[in-house]
């Protein structure tokens, strides 16, 4: 049987510290656009909120004060969306990479256990060969089972981010059209 050296085992725990180093800069960069974003919302958030707020002090009647709140109604929305747009993306790039870094490592184990596998059958006299050999069959089996899970999983991705898109196109619509309903509304 195959043996592993010392030297093996500590390039496997370096190769595992360094994955892991790599994740975690990862999650912090995404943590860091995560703040970024909130951070650049807030102050948007305040300086429109500040302009709205003199915009309303200096409303003379009613029909004015209609006016504005429709006015203020189209961009706070947009800024939600768009939000909620950047806010996805962060996590969709943050996951991207998680993902990359999970694929490459996959690869490795993958090529690691197949070389094992065929290094322990090369080496195993002719009559206990025939149970390793379909043990590694079975691994091939497994790993093909869930290669086959992780396309369809990115599909269902694919498919859900396109009906996100067309979510946020629509409700970007039917506030428009509201928008413009109600202003017409109150200049009758």
């Amino acid at each position: 049987m195959t043996q592993w050296s010392p030297e093996q085992f500590i390039k496997l725990q370096m190769a595992g510290i360094e994955t892991l180093t790599g994740l975690t800069g990862k999650a912090f960069e995404g943590f860091e656009k995560l703040l970024e974003l909130n951070l650049r919302t807030m102050k948007t958030a305040l300086a429109e909120t500040r302009e709205g707020a003199k915009k309303a002090l200096s409303v003379k009647d009613p029909q004015e004060l209609v006016e504005l709140q429709i006015e203020l109604f189209q961009p706070a929305a947009d800024n939600v969306l768009a939000y909620r747009r950047q806010l996805y993306d962060i996590f969709a790039a943050t996951r991207a990479e998680f993902e990359t870094v999970a694929e490459v490592q996959y690869a490795a184990g993958k090529q690691g256990l197949h070389d094992f596998l065929g290094s322990v059958v090369n080496r195993t006299p002719a009559g206990p060969a025939a149970p390793l050999a379909a043990w590694q069959e079975a691994v091939s089996a497994t790993t093909t089972l869930y290669e086959s899970m992780q396309t369809t999983a990115r599909q269902a991705m694919q498919v859900a981010e396109s009906s996100f898109n067309t979510a946020a196109q629509a409700a970007s619509k039917g506030l428009q059209r509201r928008a413009a309903q109600a202003s017409k509304a109150a200049a009758k």
